[in-house]
């Protein structure tokens, strides 16, 4: 199906996507670094992640937001951290981290844990951290378009805090969304953290 055959929506989120895919492109190596770093120190900082016993989260790949200072942080404080793993189906079943040689290379370029807890497993958690490529001012979060958190996203309790790392620029766009699509209550950015 051609652009020009999908709806409107997902012809405007294709749209978008292409957009920010293109603006993380240009980020340097440097700036990525320097600004995961920061956006962990807000996150870290925050009363839910302070007070979370269990967080979900996931390993950054390519131009995403890095997590590996986030993921060592939240180790080291003691917390239990909860990674994907996609499924054929493109759900995502979750392990545990235990540091970087319990994850294994799995297709699309992730890195993922090597045990598996079950897709219900992020219902456990106390803290949500989820990819995105932007979000809007209402917390409608734009994904890679796979829907595989959407999914995770649903089986998520409500009142579970849950928060979508961007760069500062993806934060309050006019995000086109579906009846599939889940909200998020925050955006956690290199500046500091958004609420919805």
């Amino acid at each position: 199906m051609s652009d020009r055959q999908l709806p409107a929506s997902s012809a405007a989120k294709t749209a978008l996507r292409d957009q920010v895919l293109a603006g993380r492109r240009r980020r340097s190596l440097l700036a990525l670094g320097e600004d995961a770093r920061a956006t962990a120190e807000h996150l870290l900082a925050t009363p839910e992640v302070r007070r979370a016993a269990t967080v979900a989260a996931y390993v950054s790949i390519g131009g995403e937001p890095g997590t590996s200072f986030l993921l060592d942080a939240l180790a080291a404080t003691g917390r239990r951290v909860l990674l994907p793993r996609l499924l054929a189906d493109g759900d995502l079943d979750w392990g545990t981290w235990r540091g970087d040689g319990s994850l294994v290379r799995a297709r699309m370029g992730l890195l993922e844990p090597v045990d598996s807890l079950g897709v219900d497993a992020i219902a456990t958690a106390d803290v949500v951290l989820v990819p995105g490529l932007a979000v809007s001012a209402t917390g409608m979060r734009l994904g890679r378009g796979g829907g595989s958190y959407d999914r995770a996203l649903a089986r998520v309790p409500v009142g579970t805090w849950t928060c979508v790392l961007l760069g500062d620029d993806e934060v309050g766009l006019d995000v086109p969304s579906e009846p599939h699509d889940r909200a998020v209550l925050a955006a956690a950015t290199p500046s500091g953290i958004t609420r919805f």
